[in-house]
């Protein structure tokens, strides 16, 4: 476990951090000053703590919004997919058998609809 300085707010911390995740770190170390700063900037709260809760609740809702598009956008393209190919087509995470027939029809039906720009496998 390597350990890096970091400057939050004009304060120093001593963050441990694992091998190779220097840069993920003080990534996370930037989004928390500048979300505290800009909290700190609008003049309307003054107390550290108080700050750092603010600035966590904002980033947290940032994730949670990110979180719930990516959700929206795999569960679209799931309902093109199914649209598509039909609702049983694909096998269930982690369950691929390579003798699965419904695997075989997938690719089968691809290769159809691909027509002269080649074959997918």
């Amino acid at each position: 476990m390597k350990q890096l300085e970091v400057q939050i707010m004009g304060q120093s911390y001593l963050l441990g951090c694992p091998e190779g995740g220097e840069s993920r770190l003080l990534d996370a170390v930037e989004r928390v000053d500048t979300a505290m700063c800009r909290i700190r900037d609008a003049g309307k709260v003054k107390a550290r703590d108080r700050i750092a809760v603010l600035a966590a609740l904002n980033l947290a809702f940032d994730v949670s919004e990110r979180e719930a598009a990516n959700l929206a956008a795999a569960s679209f393209a799931n309902s093109e997919l199914q649209s598509v190919f039909g609702d049983s087509v694909l096998p269930a995470a982690g369950t691929h058998d390579p003798n699965d027939t419904r695997l075989a029809n997938l690719v089968q039906r691809l290769d159809i609809a691909l027509g002269n720009d080649g074959q997918l496998l």
